[in-house]
This record gives C-alpha cells, sequence and structure tokens, in this order.
C-alpha cells in the first residue's frame, strides 16, 4: 500500500477552490501525469464517474474514478478502479481568508514483485506529483483562471 498525503493553502473561497476540483478535466490541467480524462459522468449523490489515464514512469495505466463521497465545499473521496486500485480524498477547509487544502491518495501497486521493487520510487515520485499539482492548483486559482 502506497500512502501520500499534502495540503496548501490557497488565497481563494473555499467555494472557489471546490468547484473547480469539482470538474474533473481541471485535474488534467493542474496534474502533470494525468494523461487523458474522458466519459465523465454525473452521479446522483452529485459527485462524478470518469475515466483517465495517468502516467507513472512513462507507463500508462488506464482506470476509473468514481466519487463515492460529495459533500459541497468540503470533502471529495474517490474510489480508484483499474490499474491502480485504493483511494483519493480531497478536502478544502476555510483558513486564513482562503482555503487549506488537502490531497490525500491510498492505493496498491499492481503485482507482488513489482509492489516490493517499486515502492520506494513510487512514494517519491507520487509524494513530487502531488506537491507539483497542488502548487499547480493554487497558481491557477490564485491567478483566478
Amino acid at each position: 500500500m502506497v500512502t501520500v498525503s499534502r495540503s496548501i493553502h490557497i488565497d481563494a473561497p473555499v467555494e472557489d477552490v471546490f468547484a473547480y476540483l469539482d470538474d474533473p478535466r481541471n485535474h488534467a490541467e493542474v496534474t502533470p501525469s494525468l494523461a487523458e480524462v474522458r466519459n465523465v459522468e454525473a452521479l446522483d449523490n452529485g459527485g462524478k464517474r470518469v475515466e483517465h489515464t495517468y502516467k507513472m514512469a512513462g507507463v500508462g495505466l488506464d482506470g476509473e474514478l468514481v466519487e463515492r463521497v460529495h459533500e459541497e465545499n468540503e470533502r471529495m473521496v474517490f474510489e480508484m478502479r483499474g490499474s491502480l486500485t485504493g483511494e483519493i480524498e480531497i478536502e478544502t477547509t476555510a483558513a486564513d481568508r482562503g482555503t487549506e487544502l488537502r490531497y490525500s491518495a491510498e492505493y496498491e501497486l499492481p503485482g507482488k514483485v513489482l509492489a516490493t521493487v517499486a515502492k520506494p520510487f513510487v512514494r517519491w515520485y507520487n509524494e513530487r506529483e502531488l506537491q507539483t499539482t497542488l502548487e499547480n492548483t493554487k497558481t491557477r486559482l490564485e491567478a483566478g483562471s
């Protein structure tokens, strides 16, 4: 199991941060290794189901995200299905006249040997990826786009 979690302060209202992240196409804009988002479907709980391709170390991993929890302006929890299985949680909290954005992911690597050998690299890679994603989100929202 690989677990990564980071947070960042964004000088924008919670409603703006949540609305931006509520559109899966915006994740492809700010997440460097998210190569494609497709077939976005609205769910009855207010969340989304989306197919995606994520590139990790040059390898394309196809999958699906299903938003199991959608708490407007507070929290999104996605179940990861496909090449990677696990969970992604995004939380937005009002803080210091802006928003504290927290992003956490926990997932299994495919294959026992791959998981054992690659785990330290994958953890480092995903921590760096997550930090870049948060910084890109901050930049986009603080610039007003």
